[in-house]
């Protein structure tokens, strides 16, 4: 209990600072690739929910271009993934801007991964329960499978991990990150680059 309420929110807060500073010449790399490579805006920023639904702006490197077609609607993610932004998310340097998330205290190193605010309307009273922790870069979802699971297996991992939260867990986690990184395993999903879009389940509808 003690680690949930101060420990990590300090742990989070000590570690982004040392990582940010550590990582500055990456960051700023990654930065100017970006610019040359994918162009204008260099960050990916978008709303998304955090703990207890409240909403704040996640920060990415862009890893896609805008193209869109004669009707002006974006062209899928396969066509708009540039090669630097594959690159980028095999080894999860998009995530990088993240760090300042986690700074502000809207995120943590460890949590379920931030999904799209429109999906709040969607989840049902047990899949919510993932949003009573911070955010995470990484978490029990994504070193279980990441964007190869199904949406169910995902958030049972999700819950999972709220209802069993421990220093011991969020440091086992971040090891299998780096070893997932280091394998590049999990980045996409069987049909698509990204995952496909959340569409609510049966329980939602009774």
């Amino acid at each position: 209990m003690l680690y949930k309420k101060y420990m990590k929110r300090v742990l989070d807060s000590v570690l982004a600072l040392c990582l940010i500073f550590i990582a500055l010449p990456v960051i700023i790399g990654t930065a100017i690739l970006v610019y040359f490579k994918v162009g204008r805006p260099i960050l990916f920023t978008q709303n998304r929910p955090g703990k207890d639904e409240e909403i704040f702006k996640i920060y990415k490197f862009r890893t896609m271009t805008d193209e869109r077609d004669a009707s002006d609607i974006l062209l899928s993610d396969e066509i708009r993934l540039t090669t630097l932004g594959g690159w980028l998310r095999k080894l999860s340097l998009d995530e990088l801007p993240q760090l300042f998330n986690v700074l502000r205290g809207e995120m943590s190193f460890v949590g379920p991964r931030p999904l799209l605010e429109e999906y709040l309307i969607l989840y049902n009273n047990e899949q919510r329960k993932r949003q009573d922790v911070l955010p995470g870069i990484t978490g029990w979802a994504q070193v279980n499978g990441r964007n190869t699971i199904t949406w169910k297996q995902k958030f049972e991992y999700d819950i999972w991990y709220v209802e069993n939260q421990s220093f011991f867990l969020d440091m086992k986690i971040v090891w299998m990150t780096f070893l997932k990184v280091l394998q590049q395993e999990g980045i996409s999903s069987e049909s698509s680059v990204t995952m496909e879009k959340f569409e609510g389940t049966k329980q939602n509808a009774e």
